[in-house]
């Protein structure tokens, strides 16, 4: 029946059957409306990390299951029996909701990387069990937490909005989201990949800032914003790190995050350390903690130095930091000395020492310290440095120039203030003047009577017992004979003797033992030197000055030092041996005059040693030429170098780097450093010595021959000097200038340059030889 004749028949029947028809299709409605509202509370709570029925977590799902499931899939999913959603729907909302999935991995990791509650349980009785926690923190983690801690706020804001705005719709719709959420889509997808990248490489320290900084590089404004947010919380920490550092020379990290770390954490990282890192660890064992640290306690770590800062630049940060220590900790025997020096200064003077004042002496060990810290670095000058970490600090973005330009500034500052303590206040230039000369041989008048004092010793063998013990009389009583009350550091200096095996012996007994052949001469003229050779000195040397004067700049000076020493000892020789045949022949001539029967002979001896005279005056023409280039060309004139620069130079690094130069050219002008040369002038100078005591045995043991192949040895030796000396590898070097000098000097006549090429290219006997022959 049509519905319009079953209205007009029955009216009632009608409107019931109507009113049924709505409730029918009024609860099928709001079933679905239902849904729809349930299905927009789990899509919000999802946004926040929060699953439910209708959107699940797949990796949980699968994990239930046994089903592995990679990490860095988004599992965040529609359950699959939802039907009253359309696929495209389906689509759209499986986007949205894997921002809550990011969302709540990142803010996992937030909490796992600020999780403090190590703090609270790191008690001796649960350090074990907390070795594992503890060694996974970090503090630059901790920062980068931070920041996506903020990030991940604003993004819990924006959320709430959306939810507001939704109730406030009479038809929500997903378009909302979309609107709302529409930068996250950008930033929580990357930040997620920098999460999984940090967890999964265990980037910590400054391998995590250059990774932020690397991330700063791209084309989404909104990402580079977020990135370089990041990496101020990162630059917060580093900059906390070098206040400790650069203020207070305290290193804070007890992470391992720094770039400076100290040496014994480097030694157990790989393992094994360096037998001679070790070695210089136990000298310096016993010394001065500050000097420790100064020359081995802390290094560069380079794993942790981000790429964006330079190598200099971190260098000058750990100088600075080193710097530091020593200027805030000084010595306690400094202490004392510093002040007692002040308490010999005249109160009108002693007010413009320093503005803080001077307390009276023999206060608590403390308040010394705390006084004369405050004197090596004042606070004025620890608020500059702390102010300009801090305009660093404060700045948004990190700026490269302005960076170095704060670490430049504060290392002029502490070098400044390291040079005021040791160029000023501990003397330095009244010590180098000593260590020229003791170790250089400034004192030509105490070495003189030394090794005239000594001469009779040194011709026999050193008695390895007592050798050191012999020297020291000689030694003090040269110092008695030369110097005055006015000698204050003498006392610094001590001989010493090394300890020497069985095959050392005297040269004069070595030439008396050596046969008269050719080939076992030049074998001992090749032969290490005599015993007493090794003469050494120590110059003690006291606290700040050891951070100058380190263990291998002494023992460049002792190089030079033996050197000179041998090089003096020949000369002294050789006029020795001149003085004493010309005694001898004075005493003959007055024989003579007494004695005509005689007189044949000692004309006959006077022929005979001739020729041995002239090879004397060639021998002591090179040793004099060599040892006045050493002392005046070569040491002199760098002197006067190292001086002017210290006069100009307000720079504790510089003054070492000249210091340096000036030991190099000292070295390197005096041929140290060219071993052909050191050993043929080692040669040379046995070769005057065996020649000095053979002139002297000819009274008793005539030997003519022994006298020849010495000669011949000479000629060779010296020859071949010059010939080196003068080629052209030298000729471009910084030897140039003064080697011209003495190369000048010893050719002035071109005797040199003819009878080298005479004994190096032409086989003949030399002119000396041939006057032997003749007699």
């Amino acid at each position: 029946m049509p519905v319009k004749l079953l209205r007009q028949t029955y009216p009632a029947a009608a409107a019931q059957l109507s009113n049924e028809s709505n409730y029918l299709v009024s609860e099928f409605g709001d079933q679905k409306q239902k849904k729809k509202r349930k299905m927009l509370h789990e899509l919000l709570l999802s946004l926040l990390g929060y699953t439910g029925d209708l959107i699940i977590d797949e990796r949980e799902h699968q994990n239930s299951l046994g089903i592995p499931i990679s990490d860095d899939h988004r599992s965040f999913k529609l359950a699959p029996d939802i039907s009253f959603i359309q696929p495209s729907d389906r689509d759209l909302i499986e986007r949205i909701i894997s921002l809550g999935f990011y969302y709540r991995e990142l803010d996992r990791f937030a909490t796992r990387s600020r999780n403090l509650s190590w703090i609270r349980s790191a008690s001796p009785n649960n350090e074990l069990s907390n070795k594992n926690t503890q060694e996974k923190q970090s503090v630059y983690r901790r920062a980068i937490a931070n920041g996506i801690v903020e990030i991940l706020s604003v993004y819990r804001s924006a959320v709430l909005h959306i939810e507001q705005k939704l109730l406030s719709d009479s038809i929500p719709i997903l378009a909302t989201i979309t609107q709302g959420l529409n930068k996250f889509f950008v930033l929580l997808p990357p930040l997620y990949e920098l999460v999984l990248e940090i967890e999964r490489d265990d980037i910590r320290g400054g391998q995590l800032l250059n990774l932020l900084h690397k991330r700063c590089h791209c084309g989404v404004p909104e990402l580079q914003s977020c990135m370089q947010r990041l990496l101020w919380h990162g630059h917060q920490v580093m900059y906390n790190q070098l206040a400790s550092w650069m203020v207070y020379g305290i290193l804070q990290d007890q992470h391992g995050d720094f770039f400076i770390r100290r040496q014994e954490d480097k030694d157990v990282e790989h393992g094994s350390s360096n037998p001679d890192m070790s070695e210089k660890l136990a000298r310096l064992s016993t010394d001065d903690a500050s000097l420790t640290d100064w020359h081995l306690g802390f290094h560069i770590f380079l794993d942790m130095l981000p790429d964006y800062v330079h190598m200099r630049v971190a260098e000058s940060i750990l100088f600075a930091g080193k710097a530091i220590r020593v200027l805030r900790n000084p010595s306690p025997a400094f202490q004392i000395k510093d002040t007692v020096y002040n308490q010999q200064i005249p109160k009108g003077a002693q007010k413009n020492q320093v503005s803080t004042g001077h307390f009276p002496f023999l206060k608590e060990s403390f308040e010394d310290t705390h006084l004369i810290g405050e004197e090596l670095l004042p606070q004025s000058e620890a608020d500059k440095i702390e102010n300009m970490l801090r305009d660093l600090k404060e700045s948004s973005e990190f700026h490269k120039r302005s960076f170095e330009f704060a670490v430049d500034s504060i290392r002029a500052i502490a070098a400044s203030h390291l040079w005021q303590l040791v160029v000023v206040r501990a003397d330095l230039n009244g010590h180098l003047k000593a260590l020229k000369d003791y170790f250089l041989l400034a004192k030509g008048d105490f070495f003189q009577c030394f090794l005239e004092e000594s001469r009779q010793m040194m011709r026999l063998p050193p008695r390895q017992s007592t050798a050191e013990a012999d020297l020291m009389v000689p030694f003090q009583l040269a110092a008695i004979k030369t110097f005055g009350e006015e000698e204050k550091y003498f006392s610094r200096v001590s001989l010493r003797m090394p300890s020497f095996g069985s095959a050392v012996k005297s040269a004069q007994v070595d030439l008396a033992k050596t046969g008269s052949t050719g080939a076992s001469l030049s074998n001992a003229s090749e032969s290490s030197l005599d015993g007493w050779d090794g003469i050494a000195l120590e110059y003690s040397v006291d606290w700040p000055l050891q951070l100058f004067f380190t263990q291998e700049v002494l023992s460049q000076y002792l190089r030079v030092f033996q050197y000179l020493l041998r090089l003096k000892r020949t000369q002294m020789e050789l006029e020795k041996s001149w003085a004493s045949v010309m005694h001898q022949d004075h005493t003959d001539f007055a024989k003579r005059r007494n004695d005509r029967l005689n007189c044949s002979v000692s004309q006959q001896r006077r022929q005979r040693f001739r020729p041995m005279w002239r090879v004397r005056e060639h021998m002591a023409f090179l040793i004099r030429n060599l040892q006045f280039y050493i002392q005046v060309d070569v040491i002199e004139s760098q002197w006067n170098v190292l001086q002017a620069h210290i006069r100009d130079s307000h720079d504790f690094t510089e003054l070492v780097g000249f210091h340096q130069e000036y030991l190099s050219a000292l070295i390197s002008q005096s041929f140290l450093d060219i071993g052909s040369v050191s050993r043929i002038l080692d040669s040379i100078m046995k070769l005057c010595l065996q020649f000095c005591w053979s002139i002297e045995n000819q009274e008793n043991n005539p030997n003519t021959s022994e006298l020849e192949h010495i000669t011949e040895e000479f000629n060779k030796k010296s020859n071949s000097l010059y010939t080196i000396l003068r080629s052209s590898r030298l000729a471009g070097s910084q030897r140039a200038p003064f080697l011209r000098r003495f190369l000048l000097r010893l050719n002035f006549n071109l005797f040199f340059e003819t009878t080298a090429q005479g004994v190096l290219n032409i086989v003949r006997p030399s002119p000396t030889l041939a006057v032997f022959s003749q007699q």
